[in-house]
């Protein structure tokens, strides 16, 4: 898996020279943001973490591109917090796309738990680039900038609150049948309970777009909320194939876990996120963005995507509403097993609902409505691509996934859904106020 990724960013720099001059074709960005993606798959990242990750790697890179490109709109147009530092360098000392593309890879390496395991990464790409002919001198500055500027990144991202979290309480399980409670077979506790407080990056605060009511709980088998989970019920025992294959596909469980007797098995995967990260690279290449237009499309993605889980994560505590698997077994079947592992952490409203349409939202702005696209983001995991004909379409069968899987209700999937519609709206308008303007006009 390593050597795809260096071999994707050597193909890139065998087309431009040590002289900074630009080449017709296009970079993968994408290997570098995957390089981050491997190591929160092996630090077992969950899916907000991850988000906040993505974000801040992107936001140097982005940073490094803007000041090298007057037309880029600066990110402190549309997060007002944000103060960058001005890079002190000539630009014809340094390659601006070496400095970027080596930024992400050391924001990612001060802030992730294995960090470390980046420098691996980082030594095989400086090697790349002087087997391609980049001087010395154009090398060195360009990691000096790269350096300077995620150091920059990591001390505003310390402002975000998440050094509090680990100063909170645990999180006890409410008491209460509606509640949500720690789901088979690993039980794992409630994770991030305490996201809310986490600085965004777009929206104001963490309750700015609360979802609609909740359909209310009940064991009543006439209720609105019985059917609900009845339906979840039904679809699992009768679903055909391919609703199977879609809940597989936008499974996204960056931790699985498996019993055989007394031996647990634990399984690795990408989070919701880091899906939509590989989708925002797999477009770029498709429409021979430039690669300062491709920074442009990964770094609104990632800040989409950190904003996302925290408004989903701020209801889901709030509400607090237990799992379809729970209620089953209650009151149900108390065998039955949902198609995929339920995550830790409470129902409402389906955060993939919420992340996926605000990132087919912002996407859609930039790069048009009927965007075609193969999406091979889980052939890593033996699991076939699948084929959109737009974002929202991607976006709606990761969405209805969850009910195909038995983890979410329909009001959570939909819900969630409208959720994420008007945080993309938001977004949307934010960037385009700032000046962000659609790559398709």
């Amino acid at each position: 898996m390593k050597k795809n990724i260096i071999i994707l960013l050597l193909l890139y720099f065998q087309t431009v020279n040590a002289q900074n001059k630009t080449s017709p074709f296009e970079t993968d960005i994408q290997a570098a943001v995957f390089s981050i993606s491997k190591v929160m798959m092996h630090d077992v990242v969950n899916p907000p973490a991850a988000a906040r990750y993505y974000a801040y790697c992107l936001l140097g890179s982005y940073e490094i591109v803007s000041q090298n490109d007057t037309s880029l709109i600066p990110v402190s147009k549309f997060i007002k917090e944000y103060k960058p530092d001005f890079i002190e360098a000539k630009k014809s000392d340094y390659n601006y796309k070496v400095a970027a593309l080596y930024c992400i890879l050391e924001t990612g390496k001060l802030m992730l738990p294995s960090g470390y395991m980046l420098q691996e990464d980082e030594d095989e790409f400086i090697k790349q680039l002087k087997l391609s002919k980049f001087s010395e001198k154009i090398i060195q500055k360009s990691l000096i900038i790269a350096a300077e500027v995620a150091a920059s990144i990591v001390d505003y991202s310390k402002g975000d609150n998440y050094g509090k979290l680990s100063a909170k309480l645990r999180y006890t399980p409410l008491k209460g049948d509606q509640y949500w409670y720690p789901t088979p077979p690993a039980y794992i506790e409630a994770i991030e309970p305490n996201w809310r407080i986490i600085r965004p990056m777009f929206i104001e605060s963490s309750g700015q777009f609360n979802p609609s009511p909740l359909t209310p709980f009940s064991k009543d088998t006439t209720s609105a909320f019985y059917k609900l989970a009845k339906e979840v019920y039904d679809i699992s025992k009768n679903q055909p194939q391919e609703n199977i294959n879609i809940a597989n596909f936008w499974d996204c469980n960056p931790f699985t876990v498996s019993t055989s007797g007394h031996m647990t098995i634990g399984f690795k995967k990408i989070t919701p996120g880091g899906h939509w990260m590989n989708i925002a690279g797999i477009v770029s290449k498709k429409a021979k963005l430039t690669f300062n237009n491709a920074i442009v499309v990964h770094t609104l993605i990632s800040l989409t995507l950190m904003d996302g889980f925290i408004t989903s994560w701020n209801e889901k505590y709030k509400s607090n509403r237990l799992r379809p698997e729970t209620y089953i077994n209650r009151y149900m079947d108390t065998k039955w097993v949902p198609v995929l592992q339920t995550p830790p952490f409470p129902e409402y409203t389906s955060a993939h609902s919420v992340i996926s349409t605000a990132s087919a939202a912002v996407l859609t702005y930039l790069l048009g409505d009927n965007f075609s696209f193969t999406d091979n983001s889980e052939v890593i995991y033996d699991i076939p691509p699948r084929d959109f004909h737009s974002f929202n379409e991607a976006a709606a069968e990761a969405a209805v996934s969850r009910l195909y899987g038995g983890i979410h209700y329909r009001d959570g999937v939909e819900n969630g859904q409208k959720e994420g519609k008007i945080l993309g709206e938001f977004i949307i308008e934010k960037i385009r106020s700032a000046g962000v303007k659609a790559f398709n006009k």
